[in-house]
């Protein structure tokens, strides 16, 4: 176990520094330190000896070069044991340096700030930190390393238990995550500075990307059983509302496709305000529905399409209550994903160990606009064999006024809602995306079909035969409106969706034949409203 008896602390993040430190001292260990972190300890009663004092050498430069001398860095490194390097140490009047509490210069919360200025970027770019990190991470055999204020506890907890010593164990930990935390470091600034142009500002695409994740569990398979999978979580992640943060309340270890279908349901129940149910299955919704009493949504979501609800993710934007859960406890589902579980409802699926109880940040408002800024890593990241394709995540919505009316009969206030509905809901659907909508709520989904005709015939056949299984009168497309995630080439698609029993259609325009469409629908007394943008996703 290394044994400490001299430790050097420099950090910009002093949260915690303080009842830390004076637990070092506590354990008579002689403690070093630079300028501003060195007059917070004095202010905090702890006694510190300034790093000047030991090297012999002022700081210069502005602070610049303070640390980067061979009395602290040889410190650092020496191998405890090893007969040439103790003799080299006596030759030189060095001193050992048992332990090193550093974190870095603030970059990324520099450049995070509008308007930051590439001096000013270039000022927070640590040089010292960084180096004497790796110096103690690589000697960390002989010396504990400590990057990060969750973990002081730790090691004043194995210090009291060990006669002020830190076990090799631990050391190891810390290095590893003190060369975690370097690598994000460089690459935080490598990013930066390759995104900026000729005129010194920051752009979306840098020219290198480096993004880190952390590994969060190894899974039994992946996709398939003959694939190995793990899932990882950004680091920095700066987005609590994704499923990256949600917390397990029970069931069964979540699979690569159980976290697939999850993401996939929750980013859609994200795009209501109002108390709203989605049904997921194979990252495609199969139902989604809106209603002030959230059960009822529940109900109309998975009746839109029981049979594919079956074995699907659930996703609320409001608490599940016990009888919700009780009604959900009929049909086998692998997940629920909720902001919240009443009592009650977790005593109704506590029958149910194998079922997953995700809970997830509270969700109060839409989706934001196309000009949320983003950086580079919190974009959408699709990979290709050797390669990534990195874009803009799509948070575009639209309301009321940003539609474009181009038929002769407008939208009725109940046909407006609903197409503002199923607009939402065909964002999340793969394409071709064809989505029919009545009274808040899905009546027929088609996915990913090479043709759009086909993905509309698919709907209406699944409504169709949907409505046959609950043995309902009447046609229940009639009266609906359709969403097309992106332009009708063709008057067919118009015509077909008329024929079905439609009555208006969303849908983002910009065919060259847009005039035909827009005739087909006149002719059909069809209601129409274009978007000016679509919602592919592939």
């Amino acid at each position: 176990m290394a044994t400490i008896s001299r430790a050097l602390i420099s950090v910009s993040d002093k949260s915690g520094l303080a009842p830390f430190a004076q637990g070092l001292a506590a354990h008579g260990i002689e403690i070093l330190s630079t300028g501003g972190t060195a007059k917070f300890l004095q202010d905090a009663g702890v006694k510190v000896i300034d790093v000047s004092q030991f090297t012999g050498f002022p700081e210069i430069m502005d602070g610049r070069v303070k640390t980067l001398h061979p009395k602290v860095h040889g410190g650092l490194l020496n191998v405890r044991g090893n007969a040439s390097h103790e003799q080299q140490m006596q030759e030189h009047g060095l001193s050992n340096i048992d332990m090193l509490v550093v974190n870095l210069y603030p970059f990324e919360a520099a450049v995070a700030k509008p308007g930051c200025t590439l001096a000013q970027a270039i000022e927070n770019i640590d040089i010292g930190g960084p180096s004497m990190l790796r110096s103690a991470a690589k000697n960390h055999r002989s010396v504990t390393v400590v990057t990060d204020p969750d973990d002081y506890d730790l090691v004043l907890g194995e210090m009291k238990a060990n006669s002020g010593s830190v076990t090799l164990d631990t050391n190891s930990y810390l290095a590893l995550k003190v060369f975690a935390r370097t690598a994000a470091y460089d690459a935080a600034i490598s990013n930066w500075l390759s995104s900026l142009d000729k005129d010194g500002k920051p752009g979306k695409f840098p020219e290198f990307l480096t993004v880190q994740y952390k590994k969060q569990q190894e899974m039994r398979y992946g996709e398939n059983p003959h694939q190995d999978a793990a899932f990882y979580k950004k680091v920095d992640n700066k987005d609590s509302s994704s499923i990256s943060q949600a917390k397990q309340l029970q069931g069964k270890e979540l699979s690569f496709n159980n976290i697939h279908d999850a993401n996939g349901a929750y980013e859609l129940v994200k795009e209501f305000s109002d108390p709203a149910v989605v049904v997921v299955k194979h990252t495609n919704p199969c139902g989604a529905a809106v209603d002030s009493d959230l059960l009822a949504a529940y109900q109309k979501a998975r009746d839109t399409d029981p049979t594919s609800s079956f074995g699907g993710i659930i996703a609320c934007n409001r608490e599940v209550t016990g009888a919700m859960a009780t009604e959900i406890a009929t049909t086998f589902v692998e997940a629920v994903i909720s902001p919240g579980f009443a009592a009650d409802a977790v005593d109704v699926f506590a029958a149910k160990k194998n079922l997953r109880l995700l809970v997830t940040p509270e969700l109060n408002s839409e989706v934001g606009s196309d000009t949320v800024v983003e950086g580079p890593t919190d974009m959408d990241m699709k990979r290709v064999v050797g390669g990534l394709l990195l874009q803009q995540s799509d948070k575009h919505s639209v309301v009321e006024s940003d539609l474009k009316v181009v038929t002769k009969r407008a939208p009725t206030k109940a046909e407006m809602k609903d197409l503002l509905f199923a607009w939402k809901v065909v964002k999340h659907v793969k394409s071709n995306a064809i989505v029919f909508v009545k009274d808040l709520c899905t009546v027929g989904v088609g996915a990913g079909q090479m043709s759009r005709v086909d993905s509309s015939r698919i709907a209406v056949w699944k409504a169709r035969e949907t409505a046959k299984g609950f043995e309902r009168d009447g046609d229940p497309v009639a009266g609906t409106v359709l969403a097309s995630d992106a332009f009708f080439p063709f008057a067919d698609g118009v015509e077909a969706a008329a024929e079905a029993g439609a009555t208006a259609v969303i849908q983002p325009g910009g065919s060259m034949r847009d005039q035909e469409v827009i005739d087909a629908a006149d002719k059909a007394g069809l209601a129409m409203v274009f978007t000016g943008f679509r919602h592919f996703k592939h």
